[in-house]
C-alpha cells in the first residue's frame, strides 16, 4: 500500500506559477512510476503528466506541454509538478497517482494508488 499526499495548490492569477508536491509513504518509492491528473468541475479526470520510476523519462499532455514540468526526488519520496504560465482553463483538482514500476501510460486505470487531491484555481 502506498499513501500519497498532495500539497501546494491555491489561488493564482493567470500567467502565474505554482509548484505542486506529492509525498509518498508506505512502500519503496522507486517501485512506482508516478503521474499527475486533474479534474475540473463537471468534467472527467484527465491525464496531465507522468514520470518513470528513475525520472529519466517524462511525458506531458498537449494541453500543458511547454508550461508544466513533472519531476521527482527519490531521496525525498516526492514527485513535483511545476506549473508556469497558468491559465483559467487549468483550474481543477490535481491528483497524483502511483503505478507499476515500468508503466508509462496515460490511462487512469493504469495507476493503482491515488492521493486526495489539491485544488488549483486560476483567476483571469
Amino acid at each position: 500500500q502506498v499513501q500519497l499526499v498532495e500539497s501546494g495548490g491555491g489561488l493564482v492569477q493567470a500567467g502565474g506559477s505554482l509548484r505542486l508536491s506529492c509525498a509518498a509513504s508506505g512502500r519503496t518509492f522507486t517501485n512506482y512510476a508516478m503521474g499527475w491528473f486533474r479534474q475540473a468541475p463537471g468534467k472527467e479526470r484527465e491525464f496531465v503528466a507522468r514520470i518513470t520510476w528513475s525520472g529519466d523519462s517524462t511525458y506531458s499532455s498537449d494541453s500543458v506541454k511547454g508550461r508544466f514540468t513533472i519531476s521527482r526526488d527519490n531521496a525525498k519520496n516526492t514527485v513535483y509538478l511545476q506549473m508556469n504560465s497558468l491559465k483559467p482553463a487549468d483550474t481543477a483538482v490535481y491528483y497524483c497517482a502511483a503505478g507499476p514500476t515500468y508503466y508509462s501510460g496515460t490511462f487512469l486505470s493504469g495507476y493503482d494508488y491515488w492521493g486526495q487531491g489539491t485544488q488549483v484555481t486560476v483567476s483571469s
